[in-house]
C-alpha cells in the first residue's frame, strides 16, 4: 500500500501563487507515474498534471498550461505542483494520485489508471 498526503492548499486572491506538495509513504521503493487531479463543487474530478518518474516526462491539462508546473523534489521526495496566476475557476479540492505503472503519455491524464489517492487539499481563489 502507498499512502499519499497533500499539503500547501489555502485561500488566495486571483493572480496569486500556491505550491502544493504530495508526500508518499508505504511501498514507495519504486516510483512510476504520479499526478494531480482536482474536483470543484458539483463537478467531476478532472486531470491537472502528471509526472512520469523514470524519464521526468510531464503532461499538463490545457486549462493550466503556462500557469501550473508539476515537478518532483528529490531532496524532499515529493511531487509538487507550482500554481501561478491563479483564477477563481481553479478553486477545487486537489488530489494527488500514484500509479504502479509507467503510463504512456496518453494515459497519464486518465484517473482510472491511478492506483492510490490522497485525501485532497482545498484551494480557494477569490477576492
Amino acid at each position: 500500500q502507498v499512502q499519499l498526503v497533500e499539503s500547501g492548499g489555502g485561500w488566495v486572491q486571483p493572480g496569486a501563487s500556491l505550491k502544493l506538495s504530495c508526500a508518499a509513504s508505504g511501498h514507495t521503493g519504486r516510483r512510476y507515474t504520479m499526478g494531480w487531479f482536482r474536483q470543484a463543487p458539483g463537478k467531476e474530478r478532472e486531470f491537472v498534471a502528471a509526472f512520469r518518474w523514470y524519464d521526468r516526462a510531464t503532461v499538463h491539462a490545457d486549462s493550466v498550461k503556462g500557469r501550473f508546473t508539476v515537478s518532483r523534489d528529490n531532496a524532499k521526495n515529493t511531487l509538487d505542483l507550482q500554481m501561478n496566476s491563479l483564477k477563481p475557476d481553479d478553486t477545487a479540492v486537489y488530489f494527488c494520485a500514484s500509479s504502479n505503472r509507467h503510463l504512456i503519455i496518453s494515459a497519464m491524464s486518465l484517473n482510472h489508471m491511478y492506483d492510490y489517492w490522497g485525501q485532497g487539499t482545498q484551494v480557494t481563489v477569490s477576492s
